[in-house]
């Protein structure tokens, strides 16, 4: 059977972090700089240079906590990176008999879009999409919607619905016979019941607890098919960072 994939969980989620982090490097340190130097010479001013020098450096420590938790793109993908990381560090325990699992894989519609996981065994195709909030989200059905907090989350189900259709449309085609991909979304942080909820024709359930939901399922495949679609999902889904590799950019 073949192995479980080139690819690594979150490589151009990561890569497309350090590379913003690059970019705004410049900018950051003169501004943690100039903060620092004034809450130094402002307290100096006052107490001494002793003092001056703590308000410095207390500065510069609210400062780089500011900068991990802002909500800005850095902070995005250095989140969504972790994320996804962390679902592939848990479906990774899947046992390699029965299971086969991609990671960060490039899907051909819409251009330059990737799925976080992809996951091929003897209970089925699951497209597996990563995602974070903030600890107290809350995630529940009301009113035939499905909302995060008070924000309705309407977009994360399209992307995880066309991902798992693109990828059974892909395999099916080369392949020459049906198979079917179910989409899932693994949620890190928010709050949702223990057991989860299908809405829309996506499963949405806790990162911690999607092994789980892929192990327990009946089994509908043969260990023959589970090689086969593997094989197939390897040629015609490349690693993201690979195809980012060759065009140069990535998806905002």
């Amino acid at each position: 059977m073949p192995g479980r994939g080139a690819s690594v969980a979150g490589a151009s989620a990561h890569a497309r972090y350090r590379r913003l982090r690059a970019e705004y490097r410049q900018e950051r340190v003169l501004a943690r700089i100039v903060l620092a130097g004034v809450a130094g010479a402002m307290t100096a001013g006052v107490f001494d240079w002793l003092t001056g020098l703590a308000a410095a450096l207390a500065a510069l420590l609210l400062h780089s906590f500011y900068l991990r938790v802002k909500p800005d793109p850095v902070t995005h993908w250095r989140r969504g990176a972790a994320a996804e990381r962390r679902t592939g560090r848990r479906l990774s325990r899947l046992d390699p008999a029965y299971f086969h699992v991609l990671h960060d894989r490039a899907l051909p519609i819409p251009a330059h879009a990737n799925l976080d996981h992809l996951v091929i065994g003897l209970t089925g195709v699951y497209a597996i999409v990563s995602r974070r909030w903030p600890v107290l989200t809350r995630l529940r059905a009301v009113d035939e919607r499905l909302w995060v907090g008070p924000r309705p989350m309407t977009r994360l189900l399209v992307t995880a619905r066309d991902a798992a259709r693109t990828v059974a449309e892909r395999l099916s085609e080369d392949l020459g016979h049906r198979v079917e991909v179910h989409a899932v979304v693994a949620v890190h942080g928010a709050r949702l019941p223990r057991t989860g909820f299908t809405f829309d024709g996506v499963t949405v359930q806790r990162a911690g607890r999607a092994r789980r939901l892929v192990e327990r399922q009946p089994a509908v495949l043969t260990t023959a098919q589970v090689t086969a679609i593997a094989a197939a999902a390897e040629r015609i889904l490349p690693p993201m960072i690979d195809v980012w590799g060759k065009t140069g950019t990535l998806r905002d």
